[in-house]
């Protein structure tokens, strides 16, 4: 077996979901694989993740994902509304109105009651459309179980546009004396060819900044404080994690964490190794003979965005 492990964030509910995005991708690439969260340095709590034959999955999960396309699929019959200004938008953010031309893939089964062209869950997947080999499914915002959604995203932007901002990066709209291709914010692929070495040691480290994500990562949040301010209206961009981002939408795919309030929620982590199947009930606050810890965070509101807040740890009695 192979063991790696990366620093964590616990009071992070990003990068614990991502914790267990990472332990999802690489059972799926590896087979056998088992992660568990080690604090017995409460300084430097670290992820562990073992899986088979491989020196460190992190580093095959992340090679898998930056090598990624990423795909919508929907019910089958299913058209895109007319671009109109005002449906899914490019990678970048609300403010970005250049409509995708990305037909969806049909697909048998379809997780939630409707397609919504702004909530299509997507696919990642390496090489062509069609072409055999592992897909990593991102959906839980459709999610049409008896389960929260635990979609926070809202406004003009669709699922495969965020993802594609936290993959790929996003470009600059043609200008007067600007390039259509110059870069306005960069992606998990640029940085992860960039800065291999740092992404190795401490992947929710490595920060950029971002347009518009899936809200699961608190240090790009923002909220109104009525002091005559937005990041918007004066085009700045919050820095966040790509691998927070894109991690963690991978890990509540199976899991969810628990509201139980009006946007209070609460999550745990788990101080053994265990596989995924045991790993998801324990996020979402299942009591396992295993030794865990429960935080609670509120979800802030944004507008119609709800963004994931640093949380607390609750006492247990």
């Amino acid at each position: 077996m192979g063991e790696a492990s990366i620093s964590v964030d616990i009071f992070n509910p990003g990068q614990v979901f991502a914790c267990l995005g990472f332990l999802e991708v690489a059972d799926l690439l590896l087979g056998s694989a088992e992660g568990g969260f080690d604090w017995s340095n409460e300084a430097k709590v670290r992820f562990r993740l073992l899986s088979r034959d491989i020196d460190n999955p992190f580093a095959v999960v992340l090679d898998a994902v930056a090598a990624s396309e990423v795909r919508r699929y929907a019910p089958r019959g299913y058209v895109d509304p007319p671009p109109n200004g005002k449906g899914p938008v490019a990678a970048g953010g609300d403010d970005d109105e250049t409509p995708v031309n990305d037909p969806p893939e049909p697909s048998k089964t379809f997780p939630g009651p409707k397609a919504d062209g702004r909530a299509l869950p997507i696919r990642l997947i390496r090489g062509p459309a069609g072409a055999a080999g592992p897909v990593i499914e991102m959906s839980h915002w459709v999610d049409g179980s008896t389960r929260s959604d635990f979609k926070l995203y809202a406004g003009n932007r669709s699922a495969a546009t965020i993802a594609r901002a936290m993959l790929c990066g996003t470009r600059a709209k043609s200008k007067t004396g600007q390039r259509a291709e110059d870069v306005r914010t960069l992606g998990l692929r640029a940085l992860w060819g960039q800065q291999r070495a740092e992404f190795l040691v401490d992947p929710f480290g490595v920060l950029t900044p971002m347009g518009g994500s899936f809200n699961f990562d608190p240090r790009g949040a923002w909220t109104g404080i009525d002091a005559g301010y937005s990041p918007n209206d004066q085009g700045h961009r919050l820095a966040a994690s790509p691998v927070v981002e894109l991690l963690a939408a991978v890990g509540l795919e199976h899991a969810r964490p628990k509201e139980y309030e009006n946007r209070k929620v609460r999550y745990s982590v788990w101080g053994c190794l265990l596989p995924p199947l045991l790993a998801r009930p324990v996020l979402g606050g299942a009591s396992l003979a295993v030794p865990r810890r429960v935080f609670s965070f509120e979800l802030a509101l944004s507008g119609k965005n709800k963004n994931v807040t640093f949380a607390q740890e609750e006492m247990q009695g």
